[in-house]
């Protein structure tokens, strides 16, 4: 882990994957769940690939060292501490830890609150090259910003947290990006710690994920 302060002076740690002389990096923005051991491995393996990859703990604002599991009873704990924490604030944490990794392409990547977080960050700073968007419940709400670099998503068709309408309306408001539905694939259809976890479907948008990023982070 690493320290790091935003500029409001707000402590966070950043859990770290990858050699830090990487040429590319990226920032990888957690689900409602913390920086647990599934945001983890997915730092870790998306480090292996010849990123710098940092996960911010959002979290820490709320309460420190959070990682939680995908029962209902953690998923509630996680929508309370995400209410205690301003989306601006959470922008200033996600800055700082783009800042980290200087001058070299840098992406960003989200999952869950992360994929919305991750859309946010690519229309409201101009931190990042590329981003991609996995599940972002919020997005639709905030669909008619303008992001300051390519973005693509992913998305399940039988996700009751995002209709298909809202999908469409995203579609509608920003031609320009990447938008992909898996017609097999549930909420958090990416993460193998949960049971709605599709791996045909991860492979897929993981694929389209990787090769959006070095595509763009060059």
């Amino acid at each position: 882990m690493l320290k790091l302060k935003a500029a409001d002076g707000h402590e966070f740690d950043v859990f770290e994957a990858g050699n830090v002389n990487a040429q590319r990096g990226i920032v990888l923005l957690q689900e409602i769940f913390g920086v647990n051991p599934h945001i983890r491995k997915v730092a870790e393996r998306l480090a292996s690939y010849g990123y710098r990859v940092l996960a911010p703990a959002l979290f820490d604002r709320a309460r420190r060292g959070v990682e939680l599991g995908y029962e209902d009873a953690d998923k509630t704990e996680g929508v309370a501490l995400r209410a205690q924490i301003p989306p601006a604030q959470v922008l200033l944490d996600i800055e700082a830890t783009a800042a980290v990794l200087g001058n070299i392409p840098v992406g960003i990547a989200g999952y869950c609150w992360g994929g919305s977080l991750a859309w946010r960050a690519a229309c409201r700073t101009e931190k990042f090259w590329a981003a991609s968007c996995w599940y972002g419940a919020e997005i639709a709400k905030e669909k008619d910003l303008t992001p300051n670099c390519p973005v693509q998503m992913h998305f399940g068709a039988l996700d009751h947290s995002i209709p298909m309408e809202s999908v469409n309306a995203i579609r509608t408001a920003q031609p320009g990006i990447e938008v992909y539905v898996y017609e097999g694939a549930d909420h958090g259809f990416g993460c193998d710690a949960r049971t709605s976890y599709s791996r045909k479907d991860w492979e897929l948008a993981e694929l389209r994920s990787l090769t959006f990023f070095a595509e763009h982070l060059r």
